[in-house]
């Protein structure tokens, strides 16, 4: 589904990435992981359209993307949440779902939204709350439920656990399984909760420095300290 083929790209004149590449097939979840300024997030950045690619080539369902505008991949099926700013703070959880819809005709978004409320049953009850008074578990869910609104076929997780309480961990990350499983959409996730990616991810890649420094599967690393440690030192 997604193919990112020796990217190379950073911010002005600083390189941040180099010579990475990656696959992420449908119905997958892979994981990123590594160090702080690593690049993991960069990587998100410029496969939605948010970076310009310096050199290499990004390829969604087999069609080259790396030209396309924010807006275009979204039309394509591919969404981006963000890290830090979950959610509109000052408007309400209703708004926030239509703000992700604004591509759709109104009746397509009407029925996203109610479709929306069926898995997030949460957010229906606080459908008229705004969206600041929510708390840190809710406002991870509306973030999320606002990236599915234009029914992605890929998303894309930028630390999504970022500010959660450890009790609510393993609630979202639940979420992120069952919406894989029972919509059939994809994920590419970038992560600092190693153990939580590692237990629901098919694939694991670890950047390092702007490089990949593994590819693999979750178990070769599950319970390996070691190699956990050379990775992230």
């Amino acid at each position: 589904m997604l193919e990112i083929k020796n990217l190379e790209t950073g911010y002005g004149k600083k390189q941040v990435l180099f010579d990475i590449s990656m696959v992420v097939s449908a119905g997958e979840i892979v994981g990123i992981i590594g160090p702080n300024g690593a690049g993991k997030s960069t990587i998100l950045k410029a496969v939605s359209g948010i970076l310009p690619i310096w050199s290499g080539d990004i390829l969604f369902n087999d069609k080259s993307i790396k030209k396309n505008s924010i807006a275009e991949n979204i039309k394509s099926g591919l969404t981006f949440a963000p890290q830090g700013n979950r959610v509109f703070d000052e408007l309400t959880v209703k708004d926030n779902l239509e703000l992700g819809g604004y591509l759709l005709d109104k009746k397509k978004l009407k029925k996203r939204i109610e479709q929306t409320f069926e898995t997030f049953p949460i957010l229906k009850k606080r459908s008229k709350q705004i969206a600041g008074k929510l708390s840190g578990g809710e406002q991870q869910m509306l973030a999320l439920a606002r990236a599915l609104i234009p029914e992605p076929k890929l998303l894309l997780l930028d630390e999504p656990s970022l500010g959660l309480a450890p009790n609510l961990l393993k609630d979202v990350f639940e979420k992120f399984v069952e919406i894989n499983k029972n919509f059939g959409i994809s994920i590419l996730i970038v992560e600092q909760k190693v153990n939580e990616i590692l237990n629901i991810s098919d694939r694991v890649y670890s950047i390092k420095l702007g490089k990949v420094a593994f590819e693999g599967k979750p178990s070769e690393l599950i319970g390996n300290k070691d190699k956990l440690k050379e990775l992230f030192l």
